[in-house]
């Protein structure tokens, strides 16, 4: 088993090893004409991304000083998503580079045959006799120093000026579209258990914050004050607040004290808590005035709130327990599960569960990420019905890894319930 691990995980680096050669290739020796300045600067480039890349995801996972991982985090993860798009650049470059370079050879024909036109003899000074066996041909011109790239490498340059622009520009702009924060979007839900009075109730659903050491205290104020504007009747923090121990990160997450609801915050656990110390965390979010669901039910006005943990909970003996948030309920109320993975849906229709928010998937975050977010999770965004249960999943309001999304914008969802009754 161990020999198969070693084994797939050598193939695993040699496929990203050669992935890296082939994007070094296009985009640094094919743009340079020899072993210059330009190509050694590229060189280092693409050494050191996969390095600060690398050191980044380490530091984090092993709890190096909060510091540091500050210091490579952001290089190495901007470094993450720009890698991803260069290589997208460069594989749909090679589309164009065929015809870019018919184009150049078109023009460059006629180009040369004007310049250069065919010397024609006049027909008097046209040598005769013994002149013309007496004539030694004049020697060749020297050939002229080239002063221009050849088409070769102008079609390169193009095309990989073009991808590397494309990419910077990609990754820039979804940079910048999640440190201004989330946008709010709203949902209506109806429910058949919603009694009249509790129509149009609103539930602002927040997941994956992420603080972190790209995201820190100042995005967290952004993200409570965009939710407090909803004057939302409760506020659902559906797991994945943050990477990393209350000690680096607790001064990040104190502007969540501000959250404002007419019924209170509650919050569940994600995956990423446990990474970070569950629960210090729970302890922590309590502090704050967050109610934490750990695998419990409160009664709200016309319907019933439960909250389960998060399924990587169960390498710590506190895994999700369906039976003890939803055991011994009066089924003919309407029940809202907070749940942090749209995977515990289909625990959650066993269960009866009128409606289940989740998070977690990021909506693919880095497209085209959310094929692969396809394969793992029963819906990667927005709201589906599974039978008589309801699953609403949103794309969260930070990132993980690279603070960048690309066709996943961040969000804040108002859900606003229906009483079919109304």
């Amino acid at each position: 088993m161990v020999i198969v691990f070693v084994l797939v995980g050598l193939l695993a680096l040699a496929t990203v090893a050669g992935l890296y050669w082939y994007v070094w290739r296009r985009l640094v020796r094919d743009t340079t004409s020899g072993p210059g300045l330009a190509r050694r600067a590229g060189t280092v480039v693409f050494v050191a991304g996969p390095v600060l890349m690398i050191a980044a995801v380490t530091a984090e996972r092993a709890g190096a000083p909060f510091r540091l991982q500050q210091l490579l985090a952001w290089p190495g993860f901007l470094w993450m998503a720009l890698s991803i798009y260069l290589l997208l650049g460069v594989v749909a470059g090679e589309v164009v580079r065929p015809l870019l370079r018919r184009v150049v050879e078109r023009r460059a024909v006629p180009s040369l045959a004007v310049a250069h036109p065919a010397p024609v003899p006049h027909p008097e000074s046209v040598p005769t006799g013994a002149a013309a066996a007496s004539q030694e041909p004049s020697p060749a011109e020297p050939p002229r120093p080239v002063t221009t790239p050849s088409r070769r490498l102008f079609v390169s340059r193009a095309v990989g000026g073009a991808a590397a622009a494309v990419a910077l520009g990609t990754v820039g702009y979804g940079t910048y579209g999640v440190l201004r924060g989330p946008r709010v979007k709203r949902v209506t839900v109806p429910l058949a258990k919603l009694p009249r009075s509790a129509h149009g109730y609103r539930i602002a659903v927040v997941s994956d914050i992420h603080l972190g050491p790209t995201l820190g205290r100042d995005f967290c104020r952004r993200v409570v004050d965009t939710i407090n504007a909803t004057q939302p009747d409760l506020i659902a923090v559906v797991g994945d607040l943050v990477d990393g121990s209350v000690k680096d990160l607790g001064p990040a997450a104190a502007p969540l004290a501000r959250l404002r609801a007419r019924h209170g915050s509650y919050f569940v656990t994600g995956n990423h808590e446990y990474y970070s110390g569950a629960a210090q965390w729970v302890r922590e979010v309590r502090e704050l005035g967050l109610h934490p669901l750990e695998n419990a039910r409160t009664e709200m006005a016309g319907f019933d709130l439960a909250g389960v943990n998060d399924v990587a909970g169960e390498s710590e003996g506190h895994g999700p327990d369906f039976g003890r948030a939803l055991g011994d309920r009066d089924t003919a109320r309407a029940v809202v599960l907070l749940a942090h993975q749209p995977v515990q849906i289909h625990d959650a229709v066993k269960h009866g569960v009128d409606l289940q928010l989740s998070g977690h998937t990021h909506g693919g975050q880095l497209w085209p990420g959310n094929y692969i977010a396809e394969l793992a999770n029963p819906t990667v965004a927005g709201l589906e019905r599974y039978g008589d249960t309801q699953l609403y999943v949103s794309r969260g309001a930070g990132a993980w890894g690279p603070p960048t999304r690309v066709g996943a914008p961040s969000d804040i969802t108002v859900v606003e319930l229906a009483s079919l009754q109304a």
